[in-house]
């Protein structure tokens, strides 16, 4: 273990974990299960990520996944292992992460040295990895790693993505708030995911979005225009604060060189990836 620059930590997750959010919005994995038979593209997201767990019920994707409306999750899961077991679906999401990572950022990018060396240096970092209280980290970490360095690179990102999602999760517990809250105290700092797509994805309604956003200032979260309080900002300060806390293991473990030299790659991979559409321009925003 080695102690790290400020900050330094949460830079390297930030630059690598969008290696991994490519292919939640490309078409390549719904069109993937289309040709199994799932259709469904909402389905196809909680399919992809639970896969790894098993044939879950709904109860389980809730807990797990948290930001998402337990209706909306009951209405694909379980019905969809009915139509592609979790089997199927995690090869089907080996075969989309390949050809997203392809589109995204190039053959040549692919090919390369930089590409064996950020995937080295990821999986270095995964195993400072814990499984306790981690479910969605635990099941991921079961699979096996794969051969391609870009798809190592892949599944390393999401290892840390969901150990420090499976982290931040304690911490919003913790703070007694909901998804709705969580969500909303999210997009009020001016770096979540914006309304729009909120009411998009996650299975709230206009009225329980509103209604979350009025607990917030019901606790002097939140003001009226929807802006956090200066209470509101301590508490997201916080939270983050608290998870960088729970998340430092990986990194600490692949030590200050690694760390720097992981951001230094995957910046310029999440860079290409962003100037070819790998993400909506709109995806984050307060309102």
């Amino acid at each position: 273990m080695t102690t790290l620059p400020e900050g330094a930590a949460y830079k390297c997750y930030s630059v690598v974990n969008p290696i991994h959010s490519t292919i939640y919005f490309s078409p390549d994995y719904g069109e993937e299960l289309a040709k199994l038979g799932l259709e469904d593209s909402t389905a196809a997201y909680f399919v992809g990520r639970a896969a790894a767990m098993g044939r879950v019920g709904p109860g389980i994707v809730t807990a797990t996944f948290f930001s998402f409306s337990h209706e909306l999750i009951a209405r694909h899961i379980p019905a969809a292992w009915d139509v592609i077991s979790p089997e199927v679906a995690l090869e089907a999401r080996w075969r989309a992460a390949d050809s997203v990572l392809r589109r995204v950022l190039g053959e040549e990018a692919i090919a390369s040295k930089e590409m064996a060396e950020a995937a080295e240096l990821a999986l270095r970092a995964t195993e400072g990895c814990s499984r306790l209280a981690r479910p969605l980290y635990a099941a991921h970490a079961d699979l096996p790693v794969p051969d391609a360095p870009h798809l190592a690179l892949w599944h390393a990102a999401t290892l840390l993505r969901e150990h420090r999602g499976d982290a931040h999760l304690m911490t919003l517990v913790s703070a007694g708030l909901d998804a709705v809250e969580a969500l909303a105290s999210h997009t009020a700092t001016g770096k979540g995911m914006s309304t729009k797509w909120i009411l998009r994805t996650r299975g709230f309604s206009p009225e329980e979005w509103e209604a979350g956003r009025q607990r917030l200032r019901d606790r002097g979260l939140l003001t009226d225009g929807n802006e956090l309080t200066e209470a509101g900002e301590r508490l997201r300060q916080s939270l983050e604060d608290e998870t960088d806390r729970l998340d430092a293991a990986p990194y600490e473990h692949l030590g200050a060189e690694g760390v720097a030299r992981l951001t230094e790659l995957a910046t310029t991979f999440t860079m290409t990836a962003r100037q070819n559409g790998a993400f909506p321009a709109d995806l984050l925003g307060k309102s």
